[in-house]
């Protein structure tokens, strides 16, 4: 989710409610209602004031909150599920294909919580992948580093259309694949763990260029399950498809030139390296310039394949940085890096003011007019798509010292997205086809490789009493909001 982002912020250097899934798993945003689950123990604030709240968007705006499979579901040893490069599970095809056999376990686990939703008036999306590729495959052909993957993903996303189709409406195809590439293929911090040595501390890797490979046969695998939806299922199953992207918003760290170019460069290499191809069907030009023979190259059909290929872009944003140009001049041939080819310099201040307001995490400053200058700038670069925002939160440290009654006390996270959500608002009336908001995250959850030692949630899960739930004050002030 944001572990990318910091990493580029260092170096100056993350499902929807409908939501996020694995891959071969499923996840959901689950929208309005998930947050009144009555299994959390009541501990209601007195009073909010509330004077802005949902009529203050469009009719049939979508609110909810999200979670992912890896880091939520559990029960990892049990049912029929296969491992992932997450050590997790993969529900439907333990052994990462179709090919290899459909678990009816599985497949009946989410028939049941699909029409469970659906009973209590919740509508999910879904989140094809979600970062945990099959271990399977891994060994099998290297994964995603492999083109085999591309018509492994196409079959399994083309049984979730035919199973599933029916219920769900709104898929995403990957979530932030971004992060996997980078996280995963440059710096080695996220599974699978690959990096060069000059980067990071990986057994096997190459920064250079298996982070564009795997990016590559991500954008494919994309398009060939958006053909696979449009051409078989999507006029009589009525359902939109999409991919959720995730960014900073990057100011400009001065007036210059200089500045100026820095801030849209990371902005092309982080948010650009996958939102321009399914809009335009080729990379950046300043990705392609700075990348050279390292970025491979769509062919024509591929480029038509991808040209296009969405019904609707989801967003992931958190926060911004400012962004200036790199005191390198020259980007050196040797121990290339994906940062190394971004070559900006990012910082999170400015004459020793912050940009935002700074939280318990180092990497996450409160800037929520962020959120309405990337709502303007996709609708002014990016042929105005319809915009579901599938992320956006703030996280607090794991204080395992601080009583509960005092760690549901959330200010921070109720101011968060309140301003947020005004900035959006604002942005809406500016021209900009936002259709839902889908807060990180409904519950505390295991954070990826942060693990437990920071929550996002509006529900606080006791992680040493039996998982038992407290819904934390931002759960009832989003939930005024809602019926307001």
């Amino acid at each position: 989710m944001f572990n990318v982002l910091e990493r580029q912020r260092r170096t100056s250097c993350r499902n929807m409610l409908g939501s996020k899934g694995g891959r071969l798993l499923f996840g959901f945003i689950l929208v309005l209602f998930a947050l009144l689950a009555s299994a959390a123990v009541d501990v209601e604030p007195s009073h909010y004031s509330m004077p802005f709240n949902r009529t203050s968007f469009p009719p049939g705006f979508i609110f909810g909150a999200g979670l992912a499979a890896y880091q939520s579901e559990g029960a990892a040893l049990v049912h029929g599920r296969g491992p992932s490069i997450w050590d997790t599970f993969t529900r439907e095809h333990p052994e990462g294909t179709v090919k290899g056999g459909v678990n009816q376990e599985g497949v009946n686990f989410y028939n049941n919580l699909i029409d469970e939703l659906l009973s209590n008036g919740i509508v999910p999306f879904v989140t094809l992948f979600h970062w945990d590729t099959p271990q399977a495959l891994e060994d099998e052909y290297g994964g995603f580093l492999s083109p085999k993957i591309v018509n492994d993903f196409q079959d399994y996303a083309n049984f979730c259309f035919k199973t599933f189709g029916d219920r769900i409406k709104h898929w995403v195809t990957l979530n932030e694949p971004v992060t996997y590439c980078v996280d995963g293929y440059n710096g080695g911090t996220y599974a699978p763990g690959r990096c060069s040595n000059y980067v990071g501390n990986c057994t096997a890797g190459n920064s250079a260029t298996e982070p564009y490979i795997v990016g590559h046969h991500l954008l494919l695998a994309h398009a060939h399950a958006v053909k696979i939806y449009r051409h078989k299922y999507q006029a009589s199953q009525k359902g939109q498809i999409g991919i959720t992207v995730v960014t900073f918003w990057y100011v400009a760290k001065s007036e210059t030139a200089a500045s100026k170019r820095a801030a849209s460069k990371s902005l092309d290499f982080i948010f650009g390296w996958f939102a321009h191809p399914v809009t335009f069907g080729e990379y950046p030009k300043t990705m392609r310039s700075a990348v050279g023979n390292r970025l491979p190259k769509f062919s024509k059909a591929e480029s038509k394949l991808l040209e296009g290929s969405l019904d609707f872009l989801g967003v992931n944003y958190y926060t911004s940085t400012y962004a200036d140009a790199s005191s390198l001049s020259t980007v050196t041939t040797v121990n290339q890096s994906f940062f190394g080819d971004m070559n900006t310099s990012l910082s999170t201040e400015k004459n020793g003011v912050p940009l935002g307001t700074p939280t318990a995490l180092s990497w996450l400053y409160i800037y929520p007019k962020g959120i309405r200058e990337l709502m303007l700038h996709i609708k002014e670069n990016y042929n105005n798509p319809e915009i579901y925002i599938t992320e956006n939160g703030v996280g607090e440290a794991n204080n395992s010292s601080l009583p509960i009654k005092t760690a549901l006390k959330d200010s921070t996270r109720i101011r968060y997205h309140y301003q947020h959500l005004q900035y959006l608002s604002k942005a809406i009336k500016e021209g900009v086809k936002v259709k839902g908001y889908f807060a990180w995250a409904l519950l505390d959850v295991y954070e990826w490789d942060s693990g437990y030692t920071v929550r996002f949630g509006f529900t606080y899960i006791d992680y040493k009493n039996n998982m038992k739930r407290y819904l934390k004050h931002s759960a009832y002030w989003f939930k005024m909001f809602l019926l307001k």
